[in-house]
């Protein structure tokens, strides 16, 4: 079937305006044409659309949604799981936010105060949980998700932020070695990484160096990890693949 302009703006809740501007910029081109000139939409041109108000819903900008779409390796699947993702991430922290908000005025109805920590605990970068539908969904039958649920659902607020300062204290110094040039095989790299390894050993589940190792294709393959490391340092991902994997084989040598 081919949509009328007007139909598809009605159906994707946006202005005919929109939708002009959005063939102008090359972000929705109408597949066809009316014997009249008129823009006529496809099925798939709603598909990309969707895409469009995805991202759009996300934050992203119009260039940085063109560069997106116009990847001659984009891939719409892919694309919905990347999404779903960040939105599910998003969820999770209003989510957050919704239950302070309620904590704080049922604690100003009752005469008392959080502290300063609950106050703010919401706000910070870390959250514990913000995958934990995800990893049950993939690893939720394994005996590490298993240990992993038993020793997390024993740590409090205090035990997290000793974890988090224990994990910035590690991928600052992978950082420094990055920028020192030093190579993932070099035996200063696979000494930081085993570091990071040990640490996942000592607070979710037995890690070998080989598990280690499949992590570090994770860090490259799942974009949620990449954008965590590249965060901490431009091509941190894809040098922690390669040397856990170099740690995996040094040890196995």
């Amino acid at each position: 079937m081919a949509y009328t302009v007007g139909t598809v703006a009605r159906l994707a809740h946006v202005s005919v305006r929109t939708l002009h501007h959005y063939d102008e910029l090359g972000l929705l081109e109408p597949s066809e044409r009316s014997e009249s000139g008129y823009r006529l939409y496809t099925d798939a041109d709603l598909a990309q659309l969707q895409q469009v108000l995805f991202y759009k819903e996300l934050g992203f900008s119009l260039e940085e949604i063109a560069d997106a779409l116009g990847d001659p390796e984009f891939d719409r699947l892919e694309a919905l799981e990347r999404q779903r993702g960040l939105i599910a991430g998003r969820v999770t922290q209003l989510q957050a936010m919704l239950d302070l908000i309620d904590r704080t005025v049922a604690a100003e109805n009752g005469g008392v105060a959080l502290s300063k920590e609950e106050m703010f605990e919401v706000f910070g970068d870390f959250d514990p949980t913000e995958h934990e539908a995800e990893v049950k969904e993939r690893w939720g039958d394994t005996d590490a998700y298993q240990e992993s649920t038993c020793r997390a659902a024993r740590y409090t607020k205090a035990d997290w932020q000793r974890f988090k300062d224990e994990a910035e204290e590690i991928n600052t110094a992978i950082a420094a070695l990055i920028d020192e040039g030093v190579a993932p095989d070099d035996p200063r790299a696979m000494d930081a990484v085993e570091r990071a390894r040990l640490q996942i050993d000592e607070w979710f589940y037995p890690c070998s160096r080989e598990m280690h190792a499949n992590l570090g294709e994770m860090y490259v393959a799942d974009p949620r990890f990449t954008a965590t490391y590249e965060k901490i340092r431009p091509g941190m991902a894809a040098w922690m693949r390669d040397a856990t994997a170099a740690n995996a084989s040094r040890r196995s040598r």
